[in-house]
């Protein structure tokens, strides 16, 4: 597990003096992993590290003179845009690099003029996915969420009873992953109503998922269970994940296999990996509610029942065409603690593995949606809106049961602790598009 140190310290201070603004997600503390290109232009992608409204190019980071031997070389795989060469080779190197770089960034660093020519402003970068996805699972950790859906179907009996258990998950796509930005098309699927055959129709209850997406460092060989002792050393970053849901579509198709078009037309992610290091201290004690049956053994240690849990606050906001068209901002819709997860990351790993399934560097572990105990947590809108039958309404007016057209749905979380820097995810944003005419061929 990652533990403190002078990386960490709050009163660090950065040469990019953006960085040092109290409201920037991306202080010197910080140190997020992404890539990118200049906007408008056909260069390859590249590594860059967010620092401030910056973001230092690890490529040209990589060309100056003056780096030791063992630093140059850990700098390699990122200077040739490959952060899956970099992620698999584990916490050591990820720690030296974090270190180097904090050293390098730090106010009266003597590679200041050195390193001033590789930074990109952010919002002159376009951003891609971070990484190469090879494998893309989603459990369902949020036990708030589960039970109040399980409420609306079950009411006497809304946990199954596994839940307590088993880390419950389905295999997702990995195609559709999209970074933040690129805009969601409303999808079509078969749609049942009570009294009529299915229709293959465009969801008319289009729907966000709150979640926090897990990226694995180090992968295990086929038929070698991770023990959880080790699962943490496994785990590179995080990010935030919008797992866009169908639910009309999801009611008629998920019986018995479970979700499959309701889910796998786009997931988004923000494009920012924030290090498991640079979330060292924000860790918190896993804790499971009294009387509530403990871990099996395979999936239970000491460090994660002390260290376990990561508090990360997380929130929903919605802008409508109409704002976006009077200049109005989004407002939030709900605001959550990662905290409250039922299952920790390292309990994911563990059980992933633990029939011997192989995970490999890149792959993706989607948190499920992280809603909150309190009324008006609801990680997403079928909550929030019990099930469509009662519409939030918006500042301006407007109401809403299920996304419309043109909605932009913003995902938003960040780490704050008194006597610590705050740092942040930035966001993971899509807009909803019309759904396509269909076409002769369907």
């Amino acid at each position: 597990m990652s533990t403190l140190d002078d990386t960490h310290d709050p009163a660090l201070r950065s040469w990019v003096t953006s960085a040092n603004d109290a409201a920037s997600e991306f202080p010197i503390q910080n140190l997020p992993f992404g890539r990118f290109r200049r906007a408008g232009s056909i260069d390859a992608w590249r590594i860059g590290v967010a620092i401030g409204d910056q973001v230092l190019d690890l490529k040209l980071v990589a060309e100056r003179t003056g780096w030791t031997d063992a630093e140059r070389e850990r700098l390699l795989p990122l200077a040739r845009s490959e952060l899956n060469g970099f992620m698999a080779r584990g916490s050591q190197a990820r720690r030296a690099l974090r270190a180097t770089l904090s050293q390098a960034l730090r106010e009266g660093s003597a590679w200041q003029d050195a390193l001033s020519s590789c930074l990109v402003p952010q919002a002159q970068a376009a951003m891609a996915m971070p990484c190469e996805v090879g494998d893309y699972t989603d459990f369902y950790t949020g036990i708030h969420h589960a039970t109040a859906v399980g409420k609306l179907f079950r009411p006497d009996n809304p946990l199954l009873p596994n839940y307590k258990y088993v880390p419950i998950g389905y295999h997702g796509r990995c195609s559709s992953l999209c970074v933040s930005g690129h805009d969601l098309r409303r999808p079509h699927g078969q749609i049942k109503s009570e009294a009529a055959p299915p229709q293959f129709m465009p969801s008319q209850r289009l729907d966000y998922e709150l979640e926090v997406g897990a990226l694995i460092g180090p992968g295990n060989e086929l038929g070698e269970p991770i023990a959880m002792p080790n699962a943490e050393q496994h785990l590179f970053g995080l990010v935030l994940l919008n797992d866009w849901s169908a639910r009309d579509v999801q009611a008629w198709e998920y019986q018995p296999l479970g979700p499959f078009l309701s889910k796998n037309f786009a997931t988004t992610l923000s494009p920012w990996v924030v290090t498991m290091d640079a979330l060292a201290p924000f860790r918190a004690p896993f804790e499971r509610p009294a009387g509530d049956p403990p871990p099996l053994p395979y999936l239970d240690d000491a460090n994660n029942r002390q260290h376990g849990a990561i508090a990360i606050t997380l929130e929903v906001w919605l802008q409508t065409e109409a704002m976006r068209q009077r200049g109005e901002p989004a407002v939030r819709l709900m605001q959550s603690n990662f905290r409250d997860a039922y299952w920790t990351l390292a309990q994911l790993v563990a059980h992933h593995s633990s029939n011997g399934c192989n995970l490999q560097p890149g792959d993706l572990l989607g948190s499920g949606t992280q809603s909150g105990p309190q009324e008006g947590q609801g990680g997403s809108l079928l909550e929030l809106t019990y099930g469509g039958k009662q519409p939030i309404t918006l500042p301006n007016g407007e109401t809403r049961t299920f996304l419309q057209d043109g909605d932009t749905v913003i995902l938003r979380g960040f780490c704050e602790r008194p006597g610590l820097r705050r740092i942040g995810f930035g966001d993971c944003a899509a807009t909803v598009q019309a759904a396509r005419g269909l076409s002769s061929t369907l």
